[in-house]
């Protein structure tokens, strides 16, 4: 065996000539457990990769960028960064629509303004959000990304009420009398029709007290509004109802007690007079005016 001297070199070169291919395992030997263990704690993540780009692109900017060349330069990196973020898989592959029905769904897709392909991190959920909140179907948004490559956009529609005629011009409106832009008032032949100025801001409040009289409202062929005060009920066989300006649901309840008495509805009247609280005027055809 030959001698070895701590600290310094050895003293045969047999011995060093056998050890060589010792020293060059060792170099290719595999990492220890504390160092794989640091290492799986790294996050590699494509998403990751692109943050952290980002982020050293933005401190350089702002270390190095001024005035018009700062603003090139800047405009410049964000294209980079946009195209690194799709080549990592961040770029915009689908738009999900949710809640949008099919007469309002193309408007909704043109205001949306996006392209295929582009990033999806840079895109302002709150523009987007604002577009389709200016269509006039829509009532309200919510815009959600859903990485890496999916917007969902969720609508709530105006609910549809009635059609509102006005100057022989019919609009389609919804619960709060609002006029639902784009809508086509000839696609909605079983909403109620309610007709004159200010029938569109009071058809709220009367149309649900027929809705619960569907023997009523199964013969009413419009509701006509009168001096912007009260409504007249015009029947499909051409009769006429006359409400008061107050108390609707009252007069109502005694138009219901008339026709379960004697099936009033069946009568084939020309009018019947609400109007008045104490009495009901009935006139029957052939009664004059």
């Amino acid at each position: 065996m030959p001698a070895v001297v701590r600290g310094g070199r050895r003293q045969s070169s047999v011995g060093s000539a056998r050890r060589a291919p010792a020293r060059g395992k060792a170099r290719n030997a595999p990492a220890t457990p504390g160092k794989v263990s640091a290492i799986g704690r790294l996050d590699l993540s494509p998403r990751a990769v692109a943050i952290s780009l980002a982020a050293g692109v933005a401190l350089l900017i702002g270390v190095m960028a001024t005035g018009a060349r700062g603003e090139r330069l800047s405009q410049g990196v964000g294209h980079t960064i946009d195209r690194m973020t799709v080549g990592a898989g961040f770029g915009l592959r689908r738009v999900k629509i949710e809640g949008a029905s099919a007469e309002a769904r193309p408007a909704i897709e043109n205001a949306l303004q996006l392209q295929s392909g582009q990033a999806i991190l840079p895109i302002d959920l709150h523009a987007v959000q604002a577009q389709v909140q200016s269509v006039g179907w829509v009532k309200d948004v919510q815009v959600v990304r859903m990485l890496p490559d999916t917007l969902l956009v969720r609508v709530v529609e105006h609910d549809r009420l009635a059609v509102w005629q006005l100057d022989g011009v019919n609009r389609v409106i919804d619960g709060q009398g609002r006029v639902i832009t784009g809508a086509e008032a000839g696609r909605y032949p079983g909403l109620p029709l309610v007709v004159g100025k200010g029938a569109d801001e009071a058809a709220g409040a009367i149309l649900p007290l027929l809705a619960e009289r569907p023997r009523l409202m199964s013969r009413v062929d419009a509701l006509i509004r009168v001096d912007e005060r009260r409504w007249n009920l015009r029947l499909k066989d051409g009769a006429l109802i006359q409400l008061p300006a107050l108390d609707q649901d009252a007069a109502l309840i005694k138009l219901d007690a008339l026709d379960q008495r004697e099936r009033l509805l069946d009568l084939g009247f020309s009018r019947v007079d609400l109007r008045t609280p104490e009495e009901v005027a009935l006139r029957l055809p052939g009664d004059g005016v």
